[in-house]
């Protein structure tokens, strides 16, 4: 491990890399510290202990909400843009003729993406201070019931401009190659709320005569045996492959052979990482947040379905089951788009190799996809059971904060994993280099 850090210290580029992610890291964590004016830090930090939404929320903000910063949104609405177009590039011709166009389809996607966020950052802002201005009804208001339209429009620019903002870093994190940017974003907030969650498990555990409260020791090592289990799920599917054979022909090129050899095509279990997880709860966050801020319209019927809404996402198994569902669907979605059979064979066929006893063309893309297939029903289906693990425990041990660190953790060990792997995978390609 210390000739691996040494490693990585002694390449000049890939250090100055970390650095730099790590300073863009840093710039997230100020900016989170940094609270919009006009806001009741003590009777929102109250209303963040009673609703569980906007935990789940906090978590993809990166910890900005519970300050509410200038980015107390975080990355969801760029998460939403990009979820949007991936779905549109299936059904649009013109985006699925973009999406084959290489470099430059990618990045006119990429740039409609961007776009996108902007729009979508102002209706989740002005959706997430309507939310905020409803805790004056409870007597302990966040934001005052009454704002003017300078300051309302402050808000939203400022909140829309740090969702920006942080898109902006999160593209120049994964230009550096050792992580995807707007996963290690949502890592760094999860790991920076960690010295407090320390604080909330010894309150948990302390019985109010001083001592320890067995109960609570009891269900705590419970959720630890689970979590190390959830870690050695997360880490066994990420890794866990299925290898294909490919035989080379042999070529004649004046007097020299090529080809010939024999290797393999890695299939990974689990091609889409953390993705689908960001994908799940993302699309479960959005209609509850926007049924919160009709629930108090004039209008009967409109205040009564939202009302409706918010109840049944607070059902604990209409969630787990719509979580488990979601996490399924875009592992395979994801996973469809990541990964192309077509363009695969293409090159395997132009390189001179073929898998044996399948051919060249379009049999070996139909194989590839029957393959793939089969291994990522495995891996989404056992994504998802561990996603929705910790809200089962939440059930068996009656601590709702299970469900969240559950989440984190899950978050935290895929982002650590995928960093590991861009990471060693330049090391592996300096080594070719100097040989």
């Amino acid at each position: 491990m210390f000739s691996t850090f040494r490693q990585i210290w002694l390449a000049k580029d890939l250090r100055r890399n970390l650095l730099i992610v790590a300073g863009m890291l840093a710039l997230f964590r100020v900016l989170a510290h940094i609270p919009l004016p006009g806001i009741d830090q003590e009777n929102l930090k109250s209303f963040f202990s009673s609703n569980q939404l906007l935990g789940f929320i906090n978590l993809f903000s990166g910890g900005g909400l519970e300050n509410f910063s200038i980015v107390a949104m975080g990355v969801a609405p760029y998460i939403t843009s990009s979820i949007i177009f991936q779905l549109l590039a299936m059904v649009i011709p013109r985006l699925e003729e973009l999406s084959k166009e290489g470099e430059y389809g990618r990045s006119k996607i990429t740039q409609y993406t961007r776009w996108a966020t902007v729009p979508l950052s102002v209706l989740q802002s002005v959706a997430l201070i309507g939310l905020l201005r409803q805790s004056a009804q409870s007597g302990n208001p966040i934001l005052p019931p009454t704002l003017d339209i300078m300051t309302y429009v402050g808000l939203v620019v400022a909140m829309t401009a740090g969702t920006m903002l942080l898109m902006w870093i999160g593209e120049l994190i994964s230009e550096r190659n050792v992580g995807n940017g707007i996963s290690l974003l949502i890592f760094a907030g999860i790991i920076t709320r960690l010295p407090a969650a320390a604080g909330n498990t010894w309150q948990l555990i302390s019985s109010p005569t001083g001592g320890i409260d067995t109960t609570q020791v009891v269900n705590l090592l419970i959720f630890v045996a689970i979590a190390i289990v959830t870690i050695y799920g997360v880490v066994y599917v990420t890794e866990a492959q299925r290898n294909v054979p490919v035989s080379y022909a042999k070529r004649i090129r004046g007097n020299r052979v090529y080809g010939g050899v024999d290797t393999h095509l890695p299939l990974r279990v689990n091609q889409a990482g953390v993705i689908p997880i960001i994908f799940a709860i993302s699309i479960l966050l959005f209609p509850p947040l926007v049924a919160q801020f009709f629930a108090t319209a004039k209008t009967a019927w409109l205040a009564g379905a939202a009302i409706t809404v918010t109840r049944i996402f607070q059902n604990q198994t209409f969630y787990a089951a719509s979580y488990f569902i979601l996490v399924f669907i875009f592992t395979y979605f994801y996973t469809a788009v990541i990964f192309q059979p077509d363009k695969i064979s293409e090159n395997l066929q132009k390189q001179g190799g073929f898998i044996p006893g399948i051919r060249p063309g379009q049999s070996t893309a139909h194989y590839l996809n029957y393959v793939i297939n089969r291994i990522i029903f495995a891996g989404a289906l056992f994504l998802g059971a561990i996603a929705v693990l910790p809200l089962a425990m939440q059930r068996i041990t009656g601590i709702s904060s299970l469900a969240i660190g559950g989440t984190s953790l899950l978050i935290v060990v895929a982002v650590v994993i995928e960093t590991i792997q861009q990471i060693q995978a330049q090391l592996v390609m300096r080594d070719y280099e100097t040989l």
